[in-house]
């Protein structure tokens, strides 16, 4: 099945999203500095961007930078004046990601802060809130990030947390995989947290079988 996944993912960017050299300029330049091929896909960067842009998002904050291909389509959705923080916790990815940032034309928006996230996001105090949240990270943390989010958001923030089904893992209750058992521990999270109405949708395609969740700060 992986094979018609990967056709029907061209088969949509072909259709519906078209040549970026700039995109795609990205991802060659990711993997020729030797950074793991685990990107969103050309379909998933687009829908980030219609998401931010349907929620008017004018402050972003992404947490997981790589190479900052989500971070182009994120920081094309804003409007002027808008300003997206990215956080990353490996220098030379973010000495990648801050050359594609450039090379895009988007640079002068984009704050990327380099060390641990959960530091990072503790130290974020007295800011006008998030409107839009994307948390693309080690899975491990990522109720930490949720719950970081809501603090540095406001009513009707937007949050999305990638990788959710990790393959059917997320219904392994006995994985001792630590990123199945931060998948799930999100899940108990979100279910008992009143501050967020929240779903999530299985995907298929380029990048295999997964998911994410999109959630609402109330």
């Amino acid at each position: 099945m992986g094979e018609r996944w990967q056709a029907v993912d061209d088969y949509i960017a072909a259709k519906l999203l078209g040549d970026d050299d700039v995109l795609a300029a990205t991802l060659t330049n990711n993997e020729a500095q030797g950074l793991p091929p685990i990107n969103v896909s050309a379909a998933q960067g687009k829908m980030l961007f219609l998401l931010a842009q349907m929620a008017g998002a004018r402050r972003i904050l992404e947490v997981g930078t790589l190479g900052g291909y989500s971070t182009i389509w994120l920081a094309r959705a804003l409007p002027d004046g808008g300003g997206l923080v990215t956080l990353e916790l490996e220098p030379y990815h973010a000495e990648v990601a801050r050359e594609n940032l450039e090379r895009a034309g988007v640079s002068d928006k984009v704050d990327i802060r380099i060390g641990p996230a959960a530091a990072s996001l503790a130290a974020m105090t007295g800011d006008a809130p998030f409107d839009f949240v994307f948390i693309d990270a080690d899975k491990q943390s990522n109720s930490l990030y949720v719950a970081e989010a809501i603090r540095l958001g406001r009513p009707g923030t937007t949050i999305i947390v990638d990788n959710v089904v990790r393959e059917g893992g997320v219904l392994d209750a006995g994985s001792d995989d630590d990123r199945i058992i931060g998948t799930r521990a999100l899940f108990d999270m979100l279910a008992a947290d009143p501050r967020l109405d929240a779903s999530a949708v299985q995907t298929v395609g380029a990048k295999g079988w997964d998911g994410f969740i999109l959630a609402r700060v109330l």
